[in-house]
């Protein structure tokens, strides 16, 4: 019985820490909102030409690992390429990117599986894909 109060009280002293622990969201405090997705051509390309490359940004979309932002190369309606922007600082994260991409290439739409353990970063890379997509059709 002397040993199972200081275990008891060391045990939730130890876990206090724990439970109070809140991952960064990777935002700083002075972000207020996410800029609108913006349409234009590459350098060195002609806008009024129907086969010339367009890059699209799609928004940032925050989630609890860091922000997720992607950037779509069009050609015509084809997408051609897509880069990542942002992306949490996480293997998984790393890993998944371009699972990510090239199922993006093979359905030339933001339709795509979520990539397992790489759940928030597929959604997010979904979100930001989704608002690029709906930009270059406005």
């Amino acid at each position: 019985m002397k040993r199972a109060i200081p275990v008891l009280v060391l045990s939730v002293a130890g876990l206090v820490p724990v439970w109070r622990y809140e991952p960064s969201t990777g935002a700083s405090s002075t972000e207020v909102a996410a800029p609108a997705p913006t349409a234009s051509p590459p350098a060195g390309s002609s806008s009024g030409s129907g086969g010339s490359a367009v890059v699209v940004r799609g928004t940032t979309v925050p989630t609890e690992k860091g922000d997720v932002q992607v950037e779509v190369t069009f050609e015509g309606d084809e997408i051609t390429a897509v880069r990542m922007l942002k992306q949490p600082n996480h293997p998984q994260t790393t890993a998944a990117v371009p699972t990510l991409v090239s199922e993006t290439l093979e359905a030339q739409s933001a339709d795509i599986d979520t990539v397992s353990g790489a759940t928030l970063t597929s959604e997010g890379y979904k979100d930001s894909l989704q608002a690029a997509i709906d930009a270059k059709g406005a």
